[in-house]
């Protein structure tokens, strides 16, 4: 999935935890989900590698 050496810090994924969660409040109720699949087309588009993306689609599911 990911590659331990490249992996955030627990540090970053708090930063990119606080930035996500205002970045969707600042989206509000009616706009959160377009929102998040901008920012995943971006990520996904990123991250140049839809396998690896799909992956991270179905870790996310897991135990919701």
């Amino acid at each position: 999935m990911t590659d331990p050496e490249n992996a955030l810090p627990l540090s970053g994924l708090e930063t990119v935890y606080d930035a996500l969660a205002s970045a969707i409040d600042q989206a509000g109720p009616g706009k959160a989900e377009v929102f998040l699949v901008k920012l995943a087309l971006l990520n996904a588009n990123a991250l140049a590698d839809a396998r690896l993306f799909e992956s991270h689609v179905q870790a996310a599911l897991r135990d919701l």
